[in-house]
């Protein structure tokens, strides 16, 4: 080294050439970021970035996952023991739409509306108090000491138990009464009425501690439901049964009163009415209409036989033929002729025996005259008698037929009367035989609900369920973790991924440098090439040759938004890797508030950076040699009282200008950006700037904060470097086949990130 070269002369004329450089580098490298900041990842590439998340906040946060599930399932496992195992019987009824008559007309219970309505309404009155009231009723559950105990342990009421005094239990019927009402409540709440969809079925369950108790109450709600219903149509019955006794009562009052009004009226009109339809004088008129038209027609026939023979004297006419007198008469002279002529053969005619039988003859002759004659009489008394009876018949027609007119005239009210009193009577009927009905169907009438499947008595409990309440409690154990996870992970308001970096600040991740193991120090995992955090530095300087166009910058500063982030072992280590490359490297601490590197070097640190900024010694007298061929160290020396105001003046950016003739690299380990302007004065006048981020320590507010702060100081900020991580939290790690070491090349390829690759295929192309 030559002494000449850092004279301070040199470094108003080297300022311009360091602010040229600067600036060109600082457009080159805006470019770079900002082609990187704006390549926006693809749909796939968002999806894994995205599951890849998940799988980070899961594997950083598992311990507080487990825990909460280990937490869930005793919580879980404690409550299972301590419940008490509770047996559930059920009982299965069917409920009928329509109620099946015995006595037709007997059942006065009105019809529901629809099928939806009738079954929703039984279902209601299944669940109501009354039914749970007929089942303690009936099955003396007050009586029942055990019946009320509590059913699973409260650690808050055994609290309450030995702390308070209760006060004193009530005695007699209101006692009993407290007893019933918490009996019907806490048959309440552990019945359970579900419907079987599609169907006339319905199922009641009941939960209890007891097997029998569960049974036998579950059987008490079905025999309780069937009951009521029972005694809900004896109770309409008897109602109207009473309604139609009121009734009958009124009615037959009326109805004698309106027959005794007609009785009356009947009498005084002097009306008697032989049938319900009709008076006696109109019977009277109706039966002499008959016997008219008979004797009207007996008279017509009369006259036509008196006509007939009274015109004819001849023997031969049907009448005398069939008389029988005249028919041996005739036969008689019809005999005495034949013997006349026979004798007449033999005497004369006034033989005295001739004589004789002509005589005969004659008087036989006679006597057939007068029968005919007879019978003319006969028939024409008979016609004027038929003749005579039609006569009067007709006067006594048209006397009963003025009667009758009279009458009609005269029952006008009287059938108004009538029609009242049978009206009444009719309705009297009705009632009475509808009470009748009513009678004898309210103890006949078949109930429309049938227990199908009676409780059988419960042979395992039914809660709790171990393997469902380990389930729920693992699910329960595993939701309350997973919201434990992430609700840190959103309270974390602090860096812990490079991927955070890059969405927070939009620049590159250099290198991402992992956590010392627990145990082991910093030196020993640099000391051995092999490890981890020896691979992740060597690939950070693999970075740091891509950065620009021309590859290496001649100057960088290490800084970061707070103290104790890893910058100083970051620039030590990295001056140590370009020095092992053959590369002549400058180390300058200029933390002049709270140095380090000469401790981690084992140098002396009694004359260093301020003796050369405020005149105290020239640049080669304030440098001395490491254990590491081509690194030179240059210590902060004394801490100044004024540290900004010596890194602003002229003989730092000499510094800079000179030194870069001189070394390959100058490696400047800068203080903290947050509360000090010195990392911004580095930052201006050095060509790059790496910020170092320690991995869940440094806050977003603070990154975003310090890089405001180093861009408006117009630095150049290359890239960023995350220190401290926690490989354990990614889906990667660091050694041997995977992550750092054999098998990949750089930090970036293991994350996936592109902005070595696209650096390193720039500088092949040029």
């Amino acid at each position: 080294m030559n002494q000449e070269n850092f004279g301070d002369g040199g470094g108003q004329a080297a300022r311009p050439l360091v602010a040229a450089a600067h600036g060109s580098a600082l457009v080159r490298d805006a470019g770079f970021a900002h082609q990187f900041a704006t390549a926006g990842p693809t749909a796939a590439e968002a999806f894994f970035v995205s599951v890849h998340e998940y799988w980070r906040v899961l594997r950083r946060y598992k311990w507080v996952i487990i825990c909460c599930i280990l937490a869930a399932l005793a919580i879980g496992g404690v409550r299972t023991l301590l419940t008490t195992p509770l047996y559930t019987a059920t009982v299965r009824l069917q409920i009928d739409r329509a109620v099946s008559k015995i006595v037709e007309g007997g059942n006065i219970t009105p019809i529901e509306g629809g099928d939806f309505e009738f079954l929703r309404t039984q279902y209601e009155l299944l669940q109501s108090r009354g039914i749970a009231e007929r089942a303690v009723s009936s099955l003396k559950l007050a009586d029942d000491a055990d019946f009320l105990k509590a059913r699973e342990f409260s650690l808050l009421g055994q609290v309450k138990r030995l702390l308070s005094f209760s006060p004193a239990a009530p005695s007699g019927a209101s006692n009993r009464a407290a007893i019933e009402r918490a009996s019907t409540g806490l048959i309440l709440a552990n019945r359970v009425v579900r419907p079987v969809a599609g169907s006339r079925l319905v199922d009641i369950t009941y939960t209890d501690p007891v097997p029998d108790r569960a049974r036998a109450i579950a059987m008490g709600l079905a025999d309780g439901f069937i009951a009521s219903n029972i005694d809900k149509r004896f109770q309409a019955n008897a109602y109207a049964k009473t309604f139609l006794e009121d009734q009958l009562k009124q009615l037959q009052i009326r109805l004698q009163d309106s027959e005794k009004i007609l009785l009356d009226f009947g009498q005084k009109e002097q009306i008697v009415a032989s049938t319900d339809k009709s008076s006696i004088a109109e019977n009277n008129l109706s039966s002499a209409n008959v016997t008219l038209g008979n004797l009207i027609s007996e008279r017509i026939k009369n006259e036509q036989l008196f006509k007939q023979v009274a015109a004819s004297d001849a023997a031969t006419l049907p009448q005398f033929l069939t008389n029988q007198v005249i028919q041996g008469l005739r036969d008689k002279r019809n005999a005495l002729v034949t013997e006349y002529q026979e004798k007449g053969q033999t005497f004369k005619a006034d033989y005295p025996l001739m004589m004789e039988i002509n005589n005969k003859v004659k008087e036989t002759e006679r006597q057939i005259a007068f029968e005919i004659k007879t019978i003319k009489s006969s028939l024409k008394g008979a016609f004027e008698a038929s003749l005579s009876q039609e006569a009067e018949m007709k006067r006594q027609i048209d006397s009963l037929r003025a009667e009758v007119i009279d009458l009609q005239k005269r029952s006008i009210q009287y059938n108004i009367l009538k029609r009242e009193a049978d009206s009444n009577r009719t309705i009297y009927d009705g009632l009475l035989q509808r009470y009748k009905e009513v009678d004898v169907a309210g103890g006949v009438g078949a109930n429309n609900v049938f227990i199908v499947d009676k409780a059988e008595l419960p042979r395992s409990p039914s809660s709790p369920l171990v393997f469902s309440n380990t389930m729920l409690s693992l699910f329960l154990g595993l939701l309350a973790g997973l919201a434990a996870a992430f609700v840190l992970e959103r309270l974390d308001n602090t860096v812990t991924t490079f991927d955070e970096i890059e969405r927070l600040t939009g620049i590159a991740t250099l290198g991402v440098i992992p956590k010392v193991a627990v145990g082991r120090s910093i030196e020993l995992e640099l000391e051995n090439v092999r490890s981890g955090i020896s691979e992740a530095y060597r690939t950070l300087c693999t970075s740091l040759n891509f950065v620009t166009d021309n590859g290496l910058p001649k100057s960088l500063v290490f800084t970061s938004a707070d103290a104790a982030e890893g910058k100083s072992t970051s620039a030590m280590t990295a001056g140590r890797h370009f020095a092992n490359m053959g590369l002549r490297v400058l180390l300058i601490d200029s933390d002049l508030r709270k140095p380090s590197l000469h401790k981690r070097l084992g140098l002396d640190n009694s004359k260093g950076l301020s003796n050369y900024l405020t005149g105290g010694c020239s640049a080669p007298a304030a440098m001395q040699h490491t254990s590491t061929t081509n690194l030179i160290f240059m210590a902060s020396g004394p801490l100044p009282p004024n540290a900004s105001d010596l890194l602003a003046s002229p003989r730092f950016a000499s510094l800079l200008a000179l030194g870069g003739q001189v070394f390959d690299l100058i490696i400047i380990d800068g203080p903290p950006v947050m509360g000090l302007a010195d990392a911004q004065l580095l930052s201006n006048v050095a060509a790059a700037t790496v910020f170092v981020v320690g991995s869940g320590t440094t806050s977003k507010h603070s990154v975003r904060t310090a890089l405001k702060r180093l861009r408006f100081a117009r630095g150049n900020v290359i890239g960023t470097i995350l220190t401290r991580y926690d490989s354990k939290n990614e889906s990667y790690g660091y050694g041997y086949g995977y992550g750092y070491g054999y098998g990949t090349d750089s930090v970036d390829s293991a994350s996936g990130g592109e902005t070595a690759k696209l650096a390193a295929e720039e500088k092949l192309a040029s």
